[in-house]
């Protein structure tokens, strides 16, 4: 693999009014449309949870769409966590 093609994983906790404004569908699209593998859930806490895996930079696509999110959506943060170590084979939401 090369340093284009080599895969990581990330995680990331988006806050802000992130829930019920379509977040989770539209982190599924962008993601998949990235070649992105992984989940996004909801939190009790009203935060967004998203566990990804792919090449560094359809990565960081990735992380600067969840700092905008859709248009209903307000972003008032996106922290980096640990990732998990098991990921699907597309991206999906998980419950």
């Amino acid at each position: 693999m090369t340093a284009a093609t080599e895969r990581e994983r990330r995680g990331f906790l988006v806050r802000g009014r992130v829930q019920g404004v379509g977040f989770r569908w539209n982190t599924v699209r962008t993601a998949r449309d990235l070649g992105i593998v992984g989940t996004v859930r909801n939190r009790p806490d009203g935060t967004v949870e998203v566990h990804a895996e792919g090449p560094s930079g359809d990565l960081d696509r990735l992380e600067e769409w969840l700092r905008t999110g859709p248009r209903a959506a307000r972003v008032d943060s996106v922290e980096e966590i640990s990732a998990r170590e098991e990921f699907p084979e597309d991206f999906r939401i998980v419950r």
